[in-house]
């Protein structure tokens, strides 16, 4: 193993044990076996060797994921949605040390330009692999779409993941999302196709976007019935249609 490989190593062993604000380059260069040299060589600063450490953290926790989501498939879009917030919560643990990392690397963010840059690039790479889950899982989207439905699951995903890592006692269950999804996604809908009826017609832009619409407007109008028929959904007054039990909660 080259001092690069070494580097790297070390780093995601001192971001997994110490986290990323309280790693030094040092710690690193004492669980590589290496040099305070060798990372300004090989990566110009602790910051981007950290940085690029933790994004190999995050691409293989992103393939486990990936994994899990469609393990089945036959699986619908929805239930892979609830796939992936149940396959948060049951890997919680697991990544625990990688999620709270990030957390304090966005911190120090705020006031280091280079490294808000390359967390931001972080971000980037995860919108580009969840729009491929994306498309993959609903035929005929644009990449723009799926690139926005992509950036939306990424907000829930953080939301729920941050809850979690908070008060897991307390933090929405899969089902709970579901079941709320199931209620705002149809009365969304509604409101749109309410709009669409008093919105002044024109000409669009790229005549394609026309079949665009046409998928996306379809898929949306079945959301309510193939939010009721997801395996595991929980309505506001229990289970509707084939919804399993209250789901057991780890601590955490």
């Amino acid at each position: 193993m080259g001092h690069r490989e070494a580097l790297l190593d070390g780093a995601r062993r001192c971001l997994l044990e110490r986290g990323y604000a309280r790693t030094t380059a040092r710690d690193v260069v004492a669980a590589s076996h290496t040099n305070l040299a060798s990372i300004s060589y090989h990566f110009g600063s602790k910051e981007a060797l950290l940085n690029e450490a933790m994004q190999q953290c995050i691409d293989e926790y992103l393939e486990q994921i990936t994994r899990i989501v469609f393990a089945d498939p036959s699986a619908t879009p929805l239930q892979r949605v609830r796939a992936s917030w149940q396959a948060l919560v049951d890997t919680l643990e697991q990544y625990r040390s990688l999620k709270v990392a990030f957390a304090e690397a966005l911190v120090q963010a705020e006031r280091m330009p280079q490294l808000r840059a390359q967390l931001a690039e972080c971000y980037e790479r995860a919108r580009s692999s969840v729009a491929d889950m994306v498309r993959a899982s609903v035929e005929g989207l644009s990449d723009t779409t799926a690139r926005q439905v992509a950036s939306f699951l990424i907000a829930v995903y953080h939301g729920l993941q941050t809850q979690w890592l908070l008060d897991p006692q307390r933090a929405p269950a899969p089902d709970e999302l579901m079941a709320a999804l199931q209620l705002a996604l149809p009365a969304a809908c509604v409101t749109e196709r309410a709009t669409e009826r008093v919105r002044p017609a024109s000409p669009p832009r790229d005549g394609s976007r026309h079949g665009d619409l046409d998928r996306e407007q379809a898929w949306a109008r079945g959301a309510q019935g193939r939010l009721a028929g997801a395996q595991g959904v929980q309505g506001p007054d229990g289970p509707v249609a084939g919804g399993g039990e209250e789901p057991e909660r780890s601590g955490g």
